[in-house]
């Protein structure tokens, strides 16, 4: 098989190039829905967050109803910033009026314009419809904010905004029976990856590479390994080696299977990636899911959350290290290539690679951003 068949990368300054991240940032990832946290970081009225999504400051809060509304950390009056993080507050090395107060208003620090947590402006100091003020002009600007499985989704562009459950498509109902939205956080690991997010997407979207980056994953499960990643069922999930059923480094655990899943899924592997910045590894006891937040072009930091069932964590001997270790492990082997690959393309005579037919899923995250992007680029790929 030669070059002339063999399908095409995205050029390499695609994966370099700021132009091109800024345009991905407004063309991508500020109209879809993309991945932030879990609802159980947020889990009361009165809660909030601050969110960086890409250089955007977000408040991400609950209101009295317990319903999850979001809008941009900025006040209508003058633009102020009106909720720090508190390591934003340390550097400052001073303490601002203003913020969330008492779990039920969002107050500006520069002229103490307060709005509730559904955004509504409620007072503005010294001025009165008498002046002709009024105050449902200004309310917050508004992000999206929905759920799914437990996970938040925040929408940067609400106004075109389709529904979350349109982006999801076929993904709610292939996981119907892990029980996603019931799971919580055991551990938390963060890393800071030195590679462009497609770079990161390809590599978690095929296995060709993964007998030569990940020996203790293909013991454990050596279809990864078999005709160079090639040909697996998705669909019905990966098997394990004989007597293994999950990924730790025995492929066991003290663990029971998720309740309610199907005979396969007790003993076989599922993966998906939720575009553009999800990506969830489903085993029978627990998940790792990947939350990438792209800092630049050749940078993004990944939240990796691992989620057990509230019954294995209430245990007092319930120790996640198995899974976390094995995870860290494959992670670190995972994010060292991509840093490679990232390298790598920065060389002046690599234009653009190629896909190797085992690595045809690819193919969709090619597609998925050509089509988000081509219309605001110069010279796009066919």
């Amino acid at each position: 098989m030669n070059a002339a068949q063999l399908e095409r990368t995205l050029p390499s300054t695609w994966y370099r190039s700021s132009e091109i991240f800024k345009t991905e940032k407004e063309r991508i990832f500020c109209r879809e829905w993309i991945a932030v946290c879990r609802e159980e970081e947020i889990p009361n009225p009165g809660d909030f967050l601050v969110l960086d999504v890409l250089g955007e400051s977000i408040l991400l809060v609950r209101n009295r109803d317990g319903q999850l509304r979001a809008f941009y950390n900025v006040c209508r009056h003058r633009g102020s910033r009106l909720c720090r993080t508190p390591e934003e507050t340390a550097a400052l090395r001073v303490a601002l009026p203003g913020g969330i107060t008492g779990g039920r208003m969002i107050v500006c620090p520069y002229h103490q314009w307060s709005y509730d947590f559904n955004g509504a402006l409620v007072a503005a100091p010294h001025l009165t419809t008498d002046t002709g003020f009024r105050k449902q002009d200004f309310h917050l600007y508004p992000v999206g904010a929905d759920s799914w499985g437990g996970f938040v989704f925040l929408n940067l562009t609400p106004a075109e905004a389709k529904p979350l459950a349109a982006q999801l498509e076929g993904i709610p109902g292939r996981l119907q029976r892990y029980p996603l939205a019931g799971l919580r956080i055991g551990a938390t690991i963060r890393y800071v990856v030195a590679a462009n997010w497609k770079i990161i997407c390809e590599n978690y979207n095929e296995c060709y590479h993964c007998a030569g980056v990940h020996p203790e994953l293909c013991a454990i499960v050596p279809s990864f390994r078999e005709a160079g990643g090639g040909n697996l069922d998705w669909n019905r999930g990966i098997p394990h080696r004989e007597g293994a059923y999950t990924f730790t480094l025995s492929g066991t655990t003290a663990r029971r299977a998720f309740p309610g899943l199907d005979a396969d899924e007790q003993v076989r592997h599922k993966g998906e990636l939720v575009y553009p910045n999800l990506f969830l590894s489903v085993a029978c006891d627990h998940v790792a899911a990947f939350i990438l937040t792209p800092r630049e072009a050749g940078m993004t930091d990944i939240t990796c959350h691992f989620l057990f069932e509230p019954h294995e964590m209430e245990k007092a001997d319930f120790d996640p290290s198995d899974a976390v270790d094995f995870w860290d492990l494959v992670n670190r082997q995972d994010w060292a290539i991509c840093e490679s690959v990232q390298n790598g393309i920065g060389s002046r005579v690599h234009t653009q690679g190629f896909y190797a037919p085992m690595e045809d899923w690819n193919l969709d995250i090619r597609r998925y951003v050509v089509e988000r992007i081509r219309a605001f680029v110069n010279d796009p790929p066919s």
